[in-house]
C-alpha cells in the first residue's frame, strides 16, 4: 500500500510504501472487539463497596421479644428490611481485570491499523517538529493535515520533540498524542484520523512485528 507523504503545510513531498504486516493485515473484527472490551474492563478500578448486615454499625439488640407483640418476628435492626440495614447481593470491591494473550493483542492492533488504512485515515508526516510548546503551533499543524477530524497522533520516542507537541496538543479537545508504544485499540477506533511521522512506522514495526 502506497501512501503520500506530507509536510508540516499538507503538501505532498514524496511517496512511501506501508509495511504490509502492519497496515494490509486479516481485519479480525471479533478480536478487536475483545481487544477493546478488555482494555475498558482493565480501566475499572472495582473500589465500589457496600456494607452487609454484619458490618453496618448497631443492631445488636433485638428490637422486641420473639412471641406475644403481634408483629412479625425480628432479629435485628440491621437486617436488611430495615431503614438503615445492610444490604444484599449489592457490590463489594473486586478486580476487573481480564487477561488476553500478547500475540492475540498485537493482532488485534495491526487489524486496527489495517482498517484505519483501508478507510485511507493513516496520514503520514514526514516530520512534525515545533519549535515552541503553543497550542496554535500544534493546531495549524493539525489542520493542515487531516482539517477539522478528531486525530490520534503517534510519536516515536519520548524526546524533546515530545514533550513540546504534547504540551501543544493538551488543549485540543480532539486530538491525542501517544507514544507508539502506547498504542490501543480504544484510541485507533475512537479517533477519525491516526496521524504517524515517518519514524514512527519503524517504531510500530518494532513494538508489533
Amino acid at each position: 500500500m502506497k501512501v503520500d507523504v506530507l509536510d508540516m503545510k499538507g503538501k505532498k513531498v514524496r511517496e512511501i510504501e506501508l509495511p504490509a504486516n502492519l497496515f494490509e493485515a486479516p481485519v479480525n473484527v471479533d478480536l478487536m472487539h475483545q481487544a477493546y472490551t478488555r482494555q475498558m474492563a482493565n480501566a475499572r478500578l472495582g473500589t465500589h463497596d457496600t456494607k452487609t448486615r454484619g458490618e453496618v454499625r448497631g443492631g445488636g439488640r433485638k428490637p422486641w421479644k420473639q412471641k406475644g407483640t403481634g408483629r412479625a418476628r425480628q432479629g435485628s435492626r440491621r437486617a436488611a428490611q430495615w431503614v438503615g440495614g445492610g444490604r444484599i447481593h449489592t457490590p463489594h470491591p473486586r478486580s476487573y481485570e481480564l487477561r488476553m494473550p500478547k500475540k492475540m493483542r498485537l493482532a488485534a492492533l495491526r487489524s486496527a491499523l489495517s482498517v484505519k488504512a483501508s478507510e485511507a485515515s493513516i496520514v503520514i508526516v514526514e516530520e512534525l517538529n515545533i519549535e515552541e510548546p503553543k497550542t496554535k503551533l500544534v493546531a495549524e499543524a493539525l489542520g493542515n493535515l487531516v482539517g477539522n477530524s478528531t486525530v490520534l497522533l503517534l510519536m516515536p520516542t519520548k524526546d524533546q520533540n515530545y514533550d513540546l507537541v504534547m504540551r501543544g496538543a493538551n488543549n485540543i479537545d480532539s486530538a491525542k498524542v501517544l507514544l507508539a508504544s502506547y498504542l490501543n485499540v480504544r484510541d485507533i477506533l475512537n479517533f477519525d484520523k491516526v496521524v504517524l511521522p515517518v519514524k514512527t512506522i519503524d517504531a510500530l514495526v518494532a513494538h508489533l512485528g
